[in-house]
């Protein structure tokens, strides 16, 4: 397959010159749009094996007294349901004991002496060694107020297999937001960031064994509380979604068609070109740019990296038309002899929006006796993993949504050591495939890059409309390149 695309050191020149006119055209940029992050407020995971355990940490989280308790032995699961029940209606916590285990009575007793408790109610078959004495519980207990109870955001990962600690979360007055089944991600789920958004502000609880794995806690539930999402889904990039996007830097139709015309027309095109994939998609499909930021240049430059890059002014129009459009937009380096570090550093005003994403094209990352077009450039994993830990740093940092990041390839030596990949979970990484020609060897190298990467990849595909022989329609794409591609560019 030939090198992507082909240009000749003529065509750069051309496009250094158009670039240049259009950095200082003088254009005054559009506000920046703001991204509404809530206070960052206390975040606890409550994600023990044993739902016993859970119901007692719940309690302890959610009340701060309270006048009795209600409880029950834990795999009993008639009780648990009864017992839940009375908690509710009472206003006060449902507790779980797993039988015969001592530490298990010793840490309910010792939650009824820290919540004050006066009586509990044992339902099912449960004896404790405590002063408190047994009874029933009333029918309608007094609603626990914000003296006793905390009106937190309660996140529950699954609502059967935590019944009592969802009672407990009810009789507190707290604030129930349910996964979607099979859903561990809460960035995943449309309507979860729905309701975190709604409930930013409050304290949040995480409930569930399945949190268990969560790294960053307070970033994902900041990064819900946004509201940022992805169309009408969640905002992971590449969970329940796919994009089509135009490719090109601004004003040079010789590098790609989103610079055919100025922002407001590319993103009417680029809205009919996804419209063309409709019906053809099993998750939605949403338009997008991919936008140049650092060109590869013919010539070294004041700086001598052979890399053109443009000043964020030159990029914001189409990133705010982009945003308005409810669109993401790509940022896409070719640093020539410079690094992608250090290039995706100048344009972190731009990633520190919550729907800019990065891109990094190791075609055009040089050695220090290199030139474009001269040689096929490479970058190591480490290099990779290091704009990723930074680009993780950032999204955390920030409470920002998830970001993409995008890895363009058509050669295996053009990534070296790529099984070598970190993954964060504030990323998504896609490798794009992006050389042209005969769709056979254009088949051919998207089979090879398939094999060696780590585990957890995401996968795109380029149709250039002069280059490939021939492009493939919207149908064929959506058939023929299997997997099917998460992210397909135009260029």
């Amino acid at each position: 397959m030939r090198s992507r695309p082909a240009r000749s050191l003529l065509a750069l020149a051309v496009a250094g010159l158009v670039l240049g006119v259009a950095a200082c055209s003088g254009a005054t940029p559009a506000p920046r749009p703001t991204l509404t992050r809530a206070a960052s407020d206390a975040v606890t995971v409550v994600a023990q094996e044993s739902a016993a355990e859970r119901s007692v940490r719940v309690s302890s989280a959610l009340f701060r007294s309270a006048p009795g308790a209600v409880v029950a032995p834990a795999r009993d699961a008639d009780a648990v349901r009864k017992a839940a029940s009375a908690a509710v209606r009472a206003h006060v916590p449902a507790l779980l004991v797993d039988s015969g285990t001592t530490a298990s009575k010793k840490a309910v007793t010792d939650e009824l002496e820290r919540l004050g408790a006066s009586w509990y109610q044992s339902v099912g078959s449960v004896t404790l060694d405590t002063k408190v004495p047994e009874r029933d519980a009333p029918e309608a207990g007094q609603r626990a107020e914000a003296g006793r109870a905390s009106r937190q955001t309660v996140l529950v990962a699954d609502r059967s297999s935590d019944a009592a600690a969802v009672a407990t979360a009810r009789a507190a007055g707290a604030q129930l937001v349910e996964m979607p089944s099979g859903v561990s991600d809460p960035a995943a789920s449309g309507s979860v960031v729905r309701a975190m958004h709604r409930a930013a502000g409050h304290p949040t609880l995480l409930l569930g064994a399945s949190f268990a794995g969560l790294g960053d806690p307070e970033w994902v539930v900041r990064a819900a509380q946004t509201g940022y999402r992805i169309g009408s889904g969640g905002q992971r990039p590449f969970d329940g979604h796919r994009y089509t996007a135009l490719y090109g830097a601004p004003g040079a139709p010789v590098l790609g068609v989103l610079g055919e015309q100025d922002a407001a027309a590319s993103v009417e095109r680029a809205r009919k070109l996804a419209a063309e994939y409709r019906g053809l998609s099993d998750v939605p499909v949403t338009p997008a740019f991919e936008v140049i930021a650092t060109v590869a240049a013919g010539e070294a430059g004041d700086d001598g990296d052979y890399s053109r890059e443009l000043p964020v002014s030159t990029l914001e129009p189409y990133v705010d038309a982009a945003h308005r459009a409810g669109m993401p937009t790509i940022i896409d380096l070719q640093p020539g002899r410079s690094d992608f570090l250090s290039q995706a550093k100048r344009y972190e005003s731009l990633l520190q929006r919550p729907d800019v994403w990065l891109a990094l094209d190791p075609e055009w990352r040089l050695g220090p006796d290199q030139v474009p077009l001269k040689q096929i450039g490479t970058v190591s994993a480490a290099e990779v993993n290091g704009v990723s830990e930074w680009l993780a740093g950032l999204v955390r940092r920030e409470g920002l949504p998830p970001k993409a990041l995008v890895l363009h390839q058509f050669r295996s030596s053009m990534v070296s050591d790529r099984g070598a990949l970190a993954s964060h979970p504030e990323l998504d990484l896609l490798v794009h495939v992006d050389g042209q020609g005969s769709q056979p060897d254009k088949q051919a190298t998207w089979k090879a890059l398939h094999a060696g990467g780590p585990d957890g990849l995401h996968w795109g595909w380029k149709n250039f409309y002069d280059e490939d022989k021939p492009m493939l329609t919207p149908e064929q794409t959506m058939s023929e390149v299997q997997p099917t591609p998460s992210l397909v560019t135009y260029q």
